[in-house]
């Protein structure tokens, strides 16, 4: 069965949840009214109602969002919730939310331990100036809070890693038309030296 698209569920008769819909259509526009509902349907758990079993499902099935997007959209929304309590997007006087991709840094530094409240105040009106281009913040600010190295794995896993792209390699080349036998022996002979080194370490 068609699943129906964005902005349509067949006999739904909750408000709330066609409000998040509209909302999802309309992202773009605004990712603050998706961010702002978003977070409310995980925080209830709205979706256990609406008859997904998980937050992540219900973004992929019904609002087509992956959960990487929905997963920085709540944090962010969140992020501007807890330091701009006063800031009302729905007012009609509200002024236009920093763009989605500044909030998002600050967002993951501050869950990174690496921005604290008195930092926020310090910064705040360079990402609410509408004026500042947003790729400038942004840079400024990633440059500001850069995330950390991804650390190394350790030398017996990276290894492992090796010897099996190593034996993956050897077993394409041996179903491969036009590889000279002595290039798979060759192929076959490195798998194995590697996997024996890899064992060895682990052993070690």
């Amino acid at each position: 069965m068609a699943r129906p698209p964005v902005g349509e569920v067949a006999g739904s008769g909750d408000p709330f949840r066609e409000e998040v819909l509209r909302a999802a259509r309309t992202f773009k526009a605004s990712w603050t009214g998706l961010a702002r509902v978003l977070t409310r349907v995980r925080d209830e758990s709205l979706w256990e109602s609406w008859g997904f079993p998980s937050f992540d499902a219900y973004c992929t099935r019904e609002l087509h969002i992956r959960k990487a997007t929905a997963l920085k959209l709540t944090r962010s929304w969140s992020f501007l919730d807890r330091h701009e309590r006063s800031w009302k997007p729905e007012a009609p006087d509200a002024r236009p939310a920093p763009a989605f991709e500044v909030v998002e840094v600050l967002a993951e530094a501050e869950e990174r331990g690496a921005l604290d409240a008195d930092e926020y105040r310090s910064i705040r009106d360079s990402i609410w100036d509408p004026d500042r281009p947003v790729a400038a913040v942004r840079r400024e600010l990633s440059e500001r809070f850069p995330r950390p190295e991804p650390e190394a794995p350790p030398a017996e896993v990276r290894l492992g890693q090796l010897a099996r792209s190593a034996r993956r390699l050897a077993e394409e080349l041996r179903v491969c038309r036009g590889v000279p036998a002595s290039v798979r022996t060759q192929a076959d002979d490195l798998a194995a030296a590697v996997e024996s080194l890899a064992v060895e370490r682990v052993r070690a």
